[in-house]
């Protein structure tokens, strides 16, 4: 487990990554993160990238690139110091797995999301109850 608090990742190169799956994984003491450049436009897997992040209270992912993603699995689990999350800026087009993205999160979490989410099936909010 890490209990880094803070996390400024505004100078990591990201242009070739495909696969973030479980980066920010178990940083429960997490409260504050700086994305803000993060490239994610080759990425196809975000699958438990901020899984159990517990203590994450704002999340700006607002430069994500989303086209080539397949996987969103577990993305958001355990973020229960989550108030708002805007996803609007999320492509969805390629996107097939997304059991649990949402599940443990705050029961006062504001989802901003794009219609297209609706087409998933329940499990992206499985134990998400708003």
């Amino acid at each position: 487990m890490l209990f880094i608090k803070k996390l400024n990742m505004n100078y990591f190169n990201t242009n070739t990554v495909t696969n973030i799956m479980s980066m920010l994984s178990n940083c429960s003491s997490l409260k504050v993160l700086n994305l803000n450049n993060f490239n994610t436009i080759n990425a196809n897997d975000m699958s438990y990238m901020f899984f159990r992040c517990s203590a994450l209270q704002e999340l700006n992912l607002n430069s994500f690139n989303t086209i080539n993603v397949i996987n969103m699995s577990y993305m958001f689990d355990g973020c229960s110091s989550l108030k708002e999350l805007n996803l609007n800026n999320f492509n969805t087009n390629n996107l097939t797995y997304m059991s649990g993205m949402f599940s443990k999160c705050s029961d006062e979490l504001k989802l901003k999301l794009k219609s297209k989410f609706n087409e998933f099936k329940k499990e992206a909010f499985e134990e998400y109850k708003n």
